[in-house]
């Protein structure tokens, strides 16, 4: 058991490293051609602080554990969205930009659905891998034409070109981080599986906690310094964007790289997955009320996540009061959960003309 956690620790110590190389150098380039905060949080920061779970997924697929890597998107993503951003907005009240709601929200909500759909036949076989991964590039190559027009349209002298040291640090810096990544996947998920087996816990709990939580520490370390230091599109938009990079690349390159696909556990099928796509669908109600995400938003987001992991060990431990949890959860909490984003959906909405009538 203490290699198996030796095993864990160094995995996520090394992974996280890397990723964190990986962002600095990859944001640094970005940012020094002129690209506005949000559009690098949305791309090269989120992709690069999704990498951990694209190594991970991609490494546990090739080596026949597809629970692990279908379970560890869906708790990453569940993760980014109820525990980072509480936690960002209990630090600093985010700022939500209009492009999130308009676009990025929008297709976040849109890929999570598709994957639900594609998932319900109980696999993501090469087709459905193939059309993800068209889809992220579909979304890349967008959001590229959207970061050059940005930067042609300053003037030049706002755009200060990078030396030729600067540069070759940065690609240093991204180079080792894959590396580093790489490395620190493939023991991670040996320390996950030998965990699971010793404990008789099935790989689908591993993933979606320890795992998931573990290859997310990169978005959790960005997330919340953005919010610390004033970055709020930057905050939003990694989240965002690492969940949108997480459904089509991870979930997508994971697929080929099984060879004939992903199978999707029942488990996940009947709670997990629903659960993510009823996640991405309330944070558009959650992000136009007001075009921010105060803290007592903040807390409303880290008591769900904290009902679900409560859910998760119930079911991990076996546990007598799980159909009593789960009556509570399906009769009272679900239903209150559905008005008050209904609630507030419609607060949203009667809230926009206004603002379109002061703004004229």
């Amino acid at each position: 058991m203490l290699q198996s956690f030796l095993l864990i620790a160094g995995g996520l110590a090394v992974t996280v490293l890397g990723a964190d190389w990986l962002v600095k150098g990859a944001s640094r380039l970005a940012l020094a051609i002129g690209v506005s905060p949000l559009v690098v949080g949305l791309t090269v920061v989120a992709f690069g602080t999704s990498a951990p779970e694209l190594a991970v997924s991609v490494t546990s697929a090739s080596m026949g554990q597809p629970d692990l890597a279908v379970a560890n998107v869906v708790g990453s993503n569940l993760f980014n969205t109820l525990f980072i951003l509480g936690v960002a907005a209990l630090v600093a009240p985010l700022v939500v930009h209009r492009q999130l709601v308009r676009m990025d929200v929008p297709i976040a909500i849109g890929v999570t659905v598709l994957f639900y759909v594609l998932a319900r036949d109980g696999r993501l076989d090469l087709f459905d891998s193939a059309l993800l991964i068209s889809l992220i590039l579909a979304y890349t190559a967008f959001l590229i034409v959207e970061a050059r027009r940005e930067a042609g349209e300053r003037p030049a002298g706002e755009r200060p070109a990078p030396g030729k040291k600067r540069v070759a640090i940065n690609l240093t810096l991204i180079v080792s981080g894959l590396g580093l990544l790489v490395f620190g996947s493939r023991l991670l998920v040996q320390g996950a599986v030998d965990s699971a087996r010793l404990l008789g816990v099935g790989e689908v709990i591993i993933g979606l906690t320890i795992v998931a939580a573990g290859t997310s520490l990169p978005e959790l370390a960005t997330s919340v310094m953005a919010a610390y230091r004033g970055e709020r599109d930057l905050a939003i938009g990694n989240v965002v964007g690492s969940n949108i990079f997480n459904v089509c690349s991870v979930l997508g390159v994971s697929g080929l790289a099984a060879g004939g696909g992903l199978v999707v556990a029942p488990s996940l099928q009947s709670l997990d997955i629903p659960l993510m796509v009823g996640v991405s669908l309330a944070c558009l109600p959650l992000f136009r009320t007001g075009y921010r995400l105060s803290r007592t938003n903040g807390v409303v987001l880290l008591g769900s996540y904290l009902l679900y992991v409560v859910h998760l060990v119930l079911v991990a431990q076996h546990a007598a009061a799980l159909p009593l949890y789960q009556r509570v959860m399906s009769s009272a909490v679900l239903p209150a959960a559905i008005v008050l984003t209904v609630a507030a959906m419609v607060k949203s909405l009667r809230q926009e003309p206004r603002r379109a009538e002061g703004s004229s």
